[in-house]
C-alpha cells in the first residue's frame, strides 16, 4: 500500500514500538490517529492523539467518533499494538490481572477492528496489523495468561484474514521476541537491556509489511534478537 496520504489508527502509542511506528508512518506522509491511555512526548502535523483505553469499548467508540470527526472516515490502516503482560505463578495469580490482560490484548483488538472494517471494505483496500509476541507461538514459564492472550491474537488474525481477503483487506501479525521497552518494568527479575531488539527495528519491519504490493500479503512475521545474551 502507498502510505502517503492514507489515514491510520495506531493503538498503544505512548512509548515503545507503538510510538516508533507512529514516527515512521508520519515520515511517510501518513496521517496518524494515535489511541492510547497516555499522550506520547511527540508532536507532528500529521499526528493526532486521542485518549483511549482499548480495554473499554465505550472509550474505543469515543476515540473512533472523535477520529472520524477530525480526520474523516476513510481509514485504511489499523495497527493493534496496545498490550501488556504480567508474570506469576498461576495458583497465586491475580484474577484482576488475568482479566485485564484479556480485556486489553484480546477484546481490545475486537473493539477497534470491528469499527474500522466497514470503511476498508468500502475502499476495497485496508491493512490490519496485529502485534502478538513470540508468546503467541510458544509457551513461556510463569506467563500462562499473557501467552493465552497472544495465542488468541494469532487465531483471531488468521481467521480475520480469511474473512476479509476478498474485500481487499490484509490482516498481518508480527511476533516479536524481547524488545527494549517498558514492557519489562513490572516483571520481576527481568530488565530491558541492550541485547534485546530495538523498537525502531521492529517498527521498520511493520512499516515494510504495510508497504507491500496490493496483491502481496505477509501473513506472519517472527522476529528475534540474534544474540539475546550478547557475545560469548
Amino acid at each position: 500500500m502507498e502510505l502517503k496520504g492514507k489515514i491510520a489508527v495506531v493503538t498503544g502509542v505512548s512509548k515503545g514500538v507503538g510510538l516508533e511506528v507512529v514516527k515512521q508512518l508520519v515520515e511517510k506522509g501518513t496521517v496518524v490517529a494515535g489511541w492510547g491511555r497516555n499522550a506520547p512526548d511527540f508532536k507532528h502535523e500529521n499526528f493526532h492523539f486521542f485518549s483511549c483505553d482499548v480495554a473499554n469499548e465505550e472509550a474505543v467508540e469515543n476515540a473512533f467518533q472523535s477520529t472520524v470527526a477530525k480526520l474523516g472516515s476513510d481509514i485504511r490502516i489499523l495497527v493493534n499494538n496496545a498490550g501488556f503482560g504480567v508474570a506469576g505463578d498461576t495458583e497465586t495469580f491475580s484474577s484482576e490481572d488475568w482479566k485485564a490482560m484479556f480485556d486489553t490484548n484480546v477484546h481490545g483488538i475486537f473493539y477497534t477492528t470491528k469499527r474500522l472494517i466497514p470503511a476498508m471494505k468500502a475502499a476495497d483496500e485496508g491493512h490490519i496489523l496485529n502485534v502478538a509476541s513470540i508468546a503467541g507461538l510458544n509457551g513461556v514459564n510463569k506467563f500462562a495468561g499473557y501467552v493465552g492472550t497472544k495465542h488468541a491474537v494469532r487465531g483471531i488474525s488468521h481467521s480475520l484474514y480469511m474473512e476479509l481477503r476478498d474485500f481487499g483487506i490484509k490482516v498481518s501479525t508480527i511476533y516479536p521476541g524481547s524488545i527494549q521497552t517498558n514492557f519489562f518494568d513490572d516483571i520481576p527479575g527481568v530488565d530491558a537491556h541492550e541485547h534485546m531488539m530495538r523498537p525502531i527495528d521492529v517498527a521498520t519491519t511493520m512499516i515494510q509489511t504495510l508497504e507491500t504490493h496490493p496483491n502481496y500479503f505477509v501473513t506472519d512475521v517472527e522476529c528475534r534478537p540474534l544474540r539475546p545474551k550478547g557475545k560469548k
